[in-house]
């Protein structure tokens, strides 16, 4: 098991179905957390179920990604508190309401503006404000999708978002390794979550029991990879695409 002992960790997405659970995974190792979301009840119910089970420090903030002042602040105040940062993983994202509703030839402007605001510029602005504080020898993972290596119908601006951030992860994995700070995505498929529930509302997310291994992911898998990748067994991988959907892509 990878641990993450005296390592600070900002997680943004942290009350969703996988923020929950890395979080935890990530306090089960020994990392000290700086939570931040929109749902800022949620926020301090899983704060107060990680301190009362792991007994670590979390600092909790609310914060819309797509405010880089509040980015900034956020990352600027979990500095402040812990005197450091190792790590970020940014995993807030939306799937839109187009999807799984309307084509590429008629989704909305509307809907593509709001999923890439979100994320797209969202984990730019968290990858920004990470990068300028993170120590050296840190690690950052960003949310991809195997949507984000792949064409999926009824998608476009999920998916078109989903590459976006492979790309700004690999550019900025290859700008920082000389401070040997790594920059990696995950890739998840079907994970049940909320995310999934939703796919399946418009048969997007249907074929998961057509993977290898027959049923979808958990979100501690997934909170499990996340940490390995935020750990010092991993200090030769970035600029990678960690993709868990139980063998269903190539």
């Amino acid at each position: 098991m990878s641990s993450l002992k005296d390592k600070v960790i900002a997680i943004t997405g942290a009350a969703g179905g996988i923020g929950a659970a890395t979080a935890c995974m990530l306090a089960s190792r020994g990392a000290k957390l700086s939570l931040a979301d929109t749902d800022a009840s949620a926020l301090q119910h899983l704060s107060r179920d990680i301190t009362t089970k792991y007994k670590t420090k979390v600092l909790t903030t609310t914060v819309d990604v797509t405010n880089s002042d509040q980015v900034d602040q956020w990352i600027v105040a979990t500095v402040k508190h812990f005197s450091k940062l190792s790590g970020g993983v940014n995993l807030a994202g939306i799937v839109g309401r187009d999807f799984g509703r309307k084509g590429a030839h008629e989704v909305s402007d509307h809907d593509f503006d709001l999923v890439m605001k979100i994320n797209v510029k969202g984990v730019m602005a968290c990858q920004r404000a990470q990068l300028l504080h993170i120590e050296d020898g840190g690690s950052i993972v960003n949310a991809a999708s195997v949507s984000g290596k792949m064409g999926i119908p009824q998608a476009l601006a999920y998916a078109a978002s989903k590459h976006a951030v492979i790309g700004l992860t690999r550019v900025a994995a290859v700008e920082n390794g000389h401070r040997r700070v790594r920059v990696n995505a995950i890739a998840p498929g079907s994970i049940d979550t909320k995310m999934l529930d939703t796919a399946r509302e418009v048969h997007i997310g249907d074929n998961d029991h057509k993977s290898p291994i027959n049923r979808a992911g958990k979100a501690e898998e997934v909170g499990a990879l996340i940490a390995f990748l935020l750990s010092d067994e991993a200090t030769f991988t970035t600029g990678a695409v960690y993709t868990i959907d139980g063998g269903l892509t190539p």
